[in-house]
């Protein structure tokens, strides 16, 4: 996880290695751009060397409608290389630290480090596997899941959902059925996916 500095895009927050593509990363289809944008980033933000067919697509997220900014992110997994020596450039990145996912979920939730939504649900999902070659058999197995999020908001918790959850055409977060969704309660988040 890298800390971002406090200006500018998901500032003060921990995030994956990431940024936006470049021209010289196109590379014909989108994931193969992201892809090869996602290496060039990984060294440029932590100095660690990945090859590009060692990442697999995880997910793929598109921020709500009204967001001031909408970016088409994509989450890719990979074994860390062997051999890594983090550095960070101490500009637009501050820190790093090695988490395990559920650990990084319990310190957001104890309010000791700030994520962003897309990165908490990574986490959460990444938790529920054992080890790095589950979770990259995992990838491997299934098409990479579109998060395309719509907010709503009741007594003044903030909600997003995705396809397939029963308030994400309408808002209307008390209907029954299918639950796609992450809850951001004060006290925890909470997710929820039986779709």
């Amino acid at each position: 996880m890298l800390r971002r500095n406090s200006r500018g895009a998901f500032g003060g927050m921990w995030v994956f290695p990431g940024g936006q593509v470049d021209p010289d990363d196109a590379a014909g289809d989108e994931i193969s751009t992201a892809r090869r944008a996602a290496v060039r980033e990984a060294h440029e933000e932590a100095g660690l060397v990945i090859e590009p067919d060692d990442l697999v697509p995880f997910a793929h997220w598109i921020p709500p409608p009204q967001a001031p900014k909408r970016f088409s992110t994509w989450f890719f997994l990979a074994p860390a290389p062997a051999v890594h020596d983090v550095s960070v450039d101490g500009a637009e990145i501050r820190a790093h630290e090695w988490h395990r996912p559920a650990d990084a979920v319990a310190l957001r939730d104890a309010g000791e480090i700030e994520l962003a939504p897309p990165t908490w649900v990574t986490l959460w999902r990444l938790a529920q596997v054992e080890s790095v070659d589950e979770a990259v058999s995992m990838a491997r197995a299934r098409p990479p899941q579109l998060y395309e999020t719509h907010i709503a908001t009741a007594n003044g918790v903030m909600v997003a959902s995705w396809v397939g959850d029963a308030a994400y055409d309408d808002g209307d977060l008390d209907k029954p059925g299918p639950r796609h969704r992450l809850t951001m309660l004060h006290d925890g988040w909470r997710y929820e996916s039986n779709v």
